[in-house]
């Protein structure tokens, strides 16, 4: 039910959520955030010059002569009014959004680098950056505002891409950024414990994911990760055509690496044989992926195989590099349990040389509490020299942080751990104390090129402080 007060016929001259950002003629659109609700800023919007308001009621606007218009649900209005203000561009390319826990970036990456590679025009919207073509812009968020993506999708089209490869979010599908893009595929990753700090449990976190696929139409394709438990509940009421990739058993697109080594791999794709750049189990099935996603989009399997065989790893993923006395370090993402996990079981799977494995991992403040204990163990686990510090803590006290790995880590394996604050220092240490044979993994900030504490960001690069570092 949408109710109307006001002049109904007026002049925008642009969409906006932010009432700091109302000038003459705008609309604004009421959002209840997580730190703020915009129904509070309704008449300073007004004040503004706002030609026009959205908003889920209206309180005690003033009887300005400005259109109120009231809806259920602000969030899905922003998302239509965003589709219609740019002439719906998800209409006019093949879009196919990558959800999940872990993968997205480099599923949605490498599916762009792969289309490029057989000679089309692409856009991709990604945790590192939104790209129209080769043309690189910045990002603030794994998935932008609906505005944002439209704006992007609208350049896209214009640009000339027929195709867009996009992440999707829990926090985008719970917040209606997506609601009203019409997708041509769907790609479910797998689903480990991560933003419970957002979402109040496992099961709404499950919930949320299931409900992009829920929503994909008839015509669209669902593909998802048969060796994750929860890719079948993806499937559960989903009306687009179900496919189900996998490294353990038959299916529709079947992977096996025959060949694993520091450099890449060599794997069985459907029969066909293929050297790839990027190591790891968890990197076969992101590769096999972007190969099943392909050929759903009507590519030719011998093209796909060729693209798949020249694929760069993508930034902050398993990313490496070799010192001049023999250090290696890697640098990932990796910020979950699950994801830890992987990395590190590829590390000693490649691990030829029988070199020391050092890991330093934090923890991000103002997020999940509950994974850090877990993070803490895994890596005191399957790492010989540990070092505990800070990732982003926000507006967190870092000592608080690290106080709570350090509970996760066994008692037995307190000698080889060490807690140092400042993340700098700490990637100092590991560069001091790694042999020529050992290998030093930094995970968690991946791509990042700051740090957030107390609330400011400053310059920081973990790849470019260790390549420093070694060379002294």
């Amino acid at each position: 039910m949408v109710a109307v007060t006001g002049d109904q016929d007026p002049h925008i001259g642009k969409i906006t959520f932010d009432s700091r950002e109302v000038r003459e003629g705008d609309l604004f659109v009421a959002i209840r955030g997580l730190q703020a609700d915009g129904h509070q800023y309704v008449n300073m919007a007004i004040g503004s010059g706002a030609a026009a308001v959205v908003c889920e009621e209206r309180g005690d606007t003033k009887d300005s002569g400005v259109p109120i218009i009231c809806v259920p649900d602000s969030r899905k209005a922003l998302a239509q009014l965003a589709s219609t203000w740019y002439s719906n561009p998800s209409s006019e390319l093949s879009l196919v959004g990558i959800t999940g826990t872990n993968g997205k970036t480099t599923i949605a990456t490498l599916l762009h680098q792969m289309h490029h590679l057989m000679g089309f025009r692409a856009g991709l919207i990604s945790t590192i950056q939104v790209l129209i073509g080769s043309a690189s812009r910045p990002v603030t968020h794994t998935t932008p505002d609906p505005l944002q993506i439209n704006a992007a999708l609208r350049e896209m089209v214009d640009a000339g891409c027929e195709y867009c490869f996009m992440e999707v979010s829990s926090h985008a599908i719970d917040q209606e950024r997506v609601g009203s893009l019409e997708f041509n595929g769907g790609i479910f990753t797998n689903l480990t414990r991560d933003h419970l700090d957002y979402h109040k449990d496992f099961r709404e976190y499950l919930n949320v994911k299931k409900r992009f696929f829920d929503r994909l139409p008839a015509d669209a394709f669902a593909l998802v990760n048969g060796d994750d438990k929860n890719g079948k509940v993806m499937l559960q009421n989903c009306q687009a055509e179900k496919h189900i990739y996998s490294l353990r058993s038959m299916c529709d697109f079947r992977g096996k690496i025959t060949e694993m080594h520091l450099e890449g791999s060599a794997m069985e794709v459907n029969g066909n044989e293929v050297w790839v750049k990027l190591p790891g189990r968890f990197n076969a099935a992101n590769l096999l992926s972007a190969y099943g996603a392909s050929i759903l989009l009507g590519h030719h399997p011998d093209d796909v195989i060729a693209a798949l065989s020249e694929l760069n790893p993508v930034a902050g993923r398993f990313e490496t590099f070799r010192s001049e006395k023999g250090t290696t370090v890697i640098v990932d993402y990796a910020h979950t349990p699950d994801a830890l996990q992987n990395v590190l079981d590829t590390i000693h799977e490649v691990n030829v040389a029988g070199g020391e494995i050092i890991t330093v991992v934090g923890a991000g403040g103002n997020r999940d509490r509950g994974k850090r204990p877990a993070m803490a163990r895994i890596v005191a686990g399957a790492s010989h020299k540990v070092i505990l510090t800070s990732d982003n803590p926000r507006d967190e006290d870092p000592e608080v942080i690290l106080d709570e790995m350090m509970e996760g880590v066994p008692k037995q394996l307190l000698e080889r751990t060490m807690r140092i604050v400042s993340r700098e220092e700490a990637i100092r240490t590991a560069c001091i104390i790694a042999g020529q044979k050992d290998i030093i993994l930094v995970a968690g900030k991946g791509h990042e090129k700051t740090q957030e504490i107390a609330g400011e960001k400053r310059a920081f690069d973990d790849m470019e402080l260790l390549k420093q570092n070694l060379k002294r």
